[in-house]
């Protein structure tokens, strides 16, 4: 598995889809071995959503975390730690992929 860090640009696996449902972002694996175990649904907070929505596959996690400083008016080292945090467990759960 990658290490994920700001330089890292990371895509959404084709392993899996997102909607949203009643104003909640609900990611599903459709291929076993995504997540920790068969059939589980993943949700995401606002923030985490604001993450989601960003990943591309084009920009790196520091341009990610730099627009989310401007959205949350937050510092930049929380922001960063925070994106790093939520993608790099996304990336273990194979629900996202390091380009």
């Amino acid at each position: 598995m990658d290490l994920v860090t700001p330089e890292s640009i990371v895509a959404r696996s084709d392993d899996i889809v997102s909607r949203e449902i009643e104003g909640e972002l609900i990611i599903v694996p459709i291929a076993s071995g995504i997540g920790d175990t068969e059939d589980e649904l993943y949700t995401l907070n606002e923030t985490g959503r604001s993450i989601w929505e960003r990943i591309d596959g084009k920009r790196s996690l520091k341009n990610i975390a730099d627009d989310l400083v401007i959205e949350y008016a937050a510092p930049l080292d929380i922001i960063t730690r925070d994106v790093l945090g939520l993608v790099g467990e996304l990336n273990r759960r194979k629900i996202v992929c390091i380009r």
